[in-house]
């Protein structure tokens, strides 16, 4: 086992929190703040931790549940318990297992993984990896017909579902991004690093293990007709070309045949407008805080957007989720199940494999606990009636 390992595996590191502790002490403070930052003044991104905050649980004392029954079942996959790993983009950054460890601990666990389009390993690698469904996250950097392509290796490799991004027609504004001088490190402009090499070199092992892995490497699920994958560096330039349209759903729809989920709905509006256009989950996302900011928590947004999909098709949610009680407390809104992104992405930065399955396995103990400290047998037993809203919680 390694030193990494070992500090994951430690009875000191018994929350997402003591992850995100580990990650910070081994990344850049560039890196670090691209998994943990949001947008502008982070409002939204604090907004999702405090709804989950003013939501207070009611327990059903005096009754035996144990053991509790975590299974749920998401586009006909039946899954352990009801997260999933969220697409999170370029993770070969944060560690060099990346993609390829993120999906081989969730096939292990019996759940699913998505991929991110701005990943730095194949698609084919990272299904190979999973004994349980993976998802491809699509983004259409490059056009249409660089997209086509990657949907067609989707097909080929066995992705069972394609979910479809619309929150992001530019990058929104990181700005501890742009003080932390993540685009400078990863660019070619080697004169423009210089100020920002001393945080690179604070983390030695970060770095060694960084250069080992052959530094930033072109994105091979975005191949361009005529010249290639493309550069992580030109991604922000590309996704300003290449927003996402209701249209493009209608295209999408021809060439795959598999489920569609649409993720970045905020609103009752564009969840039936997902719907209609064939969609047969929706995920409540307003990007972890990174897109728009001062949009609204994902869990205060979530009860519109069941009321308005009305059973038509499945809703997932993510933003803030921390622990199994978050969990449990999306599923009383009206969830199917969550994506967790930066709780597992902390594990990764912490140990690479070991530290994804370190959170993992932290959120399944917590909602089997939860669960039976609220005297409820299982998940799909969970309902609005198990939680309320708490009076004077500061916003």
């Amino acid at each position: 086992m390694s030193r990494l390992s070992r500090a994951v595996a430690s009875p000191r590191v018994v929350n997402i929190e003591d992850l995100r502790t580990l990650a910070r002490r081994r990344l850049p403070k560039a890196v670090f703040d691209y998994v943990d930052g949001g947008a502008e003044d982070e409002f939204t991104l604090r907004q999702n931790r405090r709804a989950f905050e003013a939501l207070m649980f009611r327990p059903r004392q005096a009754v035996s549940v144990a053991p509790c029954d975590l299974q749920t079942r998401v586009l006909g996959l039946d899954l352990s318990f009801p997260a999933l790993l969220a697409p999170v983009g370029y993770s070969r950054l944060i560690h060099p297992a990346g993609e390829v460890a993120a999906s081989r601990v969730a096939g292990a666990a019996g759940t699913a993984y998505i991929l991110s389009t701005i990943s730095g390993y194949r698609l084919e690698d990272v299904k190979a990896a999973s004994r349980g469904p993976v998802w491809y996250q699509l983004y259409l950097l490059g056009g249409r017909e660089a997209g086509e392509a990657a949907i067609e290796r989707a097909r080929v490799a066995g992705f069972s579902a394609l979910v479809i991004t619309i929150d992001t027609p530019v990058g929104g504004m990181r700005e501890r991004d742009s003080r932390n001088g993540i685009k400078e490190l990863l660019g070619r402009n080697l004169p423009a690093k210089i100020p920002f090499l001393p945080q690179v070199l604070a983390r030695p092992r970060w770095l060694t293990s960084f250069l080992l892995d052959g530094g930033i490497s072109k994105l091979p699920n975005v191949v361009i007709p005529g010249s290639g994958p493309m550069p992580l560096i030109d991604v922000i330039a590309a996704l300003a070309r290449s927003v996402v349209t209701w249209e493009d759903l209608s295209w999408i729809r021809k060439i795959w045949s598999g489920p569609i989920v649409v993720k970045g709905v905020l609103t009752g509006e564009d969840a039936r407008r997902a719907v209609d256009e064939g969609a047969a989950a929706v995920v409540v996302s307003n990007h972890g805080g990174r897109q728009l900011d001062y949009a609204p928590a994902t869990l205060k947004a979530l009860p519109e957007i069941v009321a308005a999909v009305n059973g038509r098709a499945e809703v997932l949610m993510d933003g803030g989720i921390r622990r199994g009680s978050d969990i449990i407390k999306a599923i009383c809104l009206g969830a199917r199940a969550v994506l967790i992104g930066r709780a597992y992405a902390y594990g990764l930065a912490a140990a690479g494999e070991a530290g994804v399955a370190r959170a993992v396995e932290i959120l399944r103990a917590d909602v089997e606990r939860t669960l039976t400290l609220l005297g409820c047998a299982s998940i799909a037993a969970l309902d609005r009636s198990y939680v309320e809203i708490a009076a004077n919680v500061p916003s």
